[in-house]
């Protein structure tokens, strides 16, 4: 059997801390070193009992980890992985993979002429009620997918927004949250070829977007709409509706995704398959509905699992920088078709 694979984790935050959550449920892995300047770092370090670094650059080059989870401020996530790549350490790196697409596209040059592996963050792929959705998508039980709806609709308390960044652009719902069911609506649904959308900030007045609308036109031809807003009383979200963090209410009855097709529709996260006992059927026939069964585990310790394998080389990243850029590319073309009023196409990334 292997030795278990020695990680560091730059970022001792609320991110950071949930990681180490799963690193004690582990045999394949362990925690070796923190880095992360913050005032109260050093003494997470110590009750974690590894060693702590204010430089992740001086723990790279003193502690010589076999892999390192990157969960530091959005802003410092491309320059840390390239630290990382830069020293030969895979890595995983927390989404978003960056804020502005140029410095991402120089992210995916190093990692292909590095060869050094990264697995960008985006852990609700690793969740196995995803992972069922996209084998019943992907594997033709809805037939040709046709629409798509996606709602992110909640209320952040008064509270979220003491913290001064969370007011500012750029800070806003489509980075911070959108960008995650944007990511899955990707993965389920196919690329996005182009997108129209609105945002407003109406209700908080503050720099960044308290709601938005976004329409999604697909490759595959399939139109959807995903409505968001983090200022409305409402039950229909990723957090409230799947059950994947337990810091919020589980609203299980309530939807957050509905795939519609030619042979058949989709509930997530309950997976109830809609469809008609004969493919010729109609509004007139009643509806069957089948209930899809998966096995439950938590995203982020799958992710790790995932995570050790790619370090060693054993599989390819579920979810590469190349693939994260395109999350973030569709995020930059619904700003621009919000600031414009017109249909924009995400950048291509190669």
């Amino acid at each position: 059997m292997s030795s278990p694979l020695r990680i560091a984790l730059i970022g001792a935050g609320n991110m950071g801390q949930q990681h180490y959550h799963h690193f004690k449920t582990l045999a394949e892995a362990r925690l070796c070193a923190v880095a992360d300047p913050g005032p109260q770092a050093a003494e997470v370090a110590a009750q974690w009992q590894v060693p702590h670094y204010a430089d992740h650059r001086q723990m790279l080059a003193e502690s010589r980890p076999d892999g390192v989870i990157v969960a530091n401020p959005n802003n410092l996530h491309v320059s840390t992985a390239l630290d990382c790549l830069a020293a030969g350490v895979p890595v995983l790196l927390e989404k978003p993979v960056g804020v502005q697409m140029d410095e991402v596209r120089q992210l995916v040059a190093a990692s292909t002429t590095s060869g050094v592996p990264v697995l960008v963050g985006h852990h609700r792929r690793h969740n196995p009620l995803i992972v069922r959705a996209h084998e019943l998508v992907h594997g033709g039980a809805l037939g040709r997918l046709t629409t798509v709806t996606a709602l992110w609709q909640l209320r952040k308390p008064d509270s979220y927004f003491e913290i001064p960044w969370r007011r500012e652009a750029g800070a806003g719902m489509l980075l911070t949250n959108l960008i995650h069911d944007l990511d899955l609506l990707r993965h389920l649904c196919g690329e996005v070829r182009q997108v129209q959308a609105m945002t407003s900030n109406a209700v908080r007045g503050f720099a960044n977007e308290d709601c938005a609308a976004v329409l999604l036109q697909f490759d595959n031809g399939a139109l959807g709409s995903l409505t968001g807003s983090d200022a409305v009383a409402a039950p229909w979200s990723w957090e409230l509706d799947s059950g994947e963090n337990p810091v919020y209410p589980r609203q299980a009855d309530q939807p957050c995704y509905l795939l519609a097709g030619t042979g058949g529709a989709l509930s997530i996260p309950q997976l109830k398959r809609w469809q008609y006992a004969e493919s010729s059927g109609g509004w007139h026939q009643a509806l069957q509905v089948v209930q899809e069964s998966f096995s439950e585990d938590e995203a982020l310790r799958l992710q790790l699992q995932h995570f050790v394998k790619v370090a060693r080389r054993e599989v390819e990243p579920l979810v590469s920088v190349a693939d994260a850029a395109r999350t973030l590319a569709l995020i930059e073309a619904i700003r621009e078709a919000a600031e414009t009023g017109r249909a924009c196409a995400p950048a291509l990334i190669e």
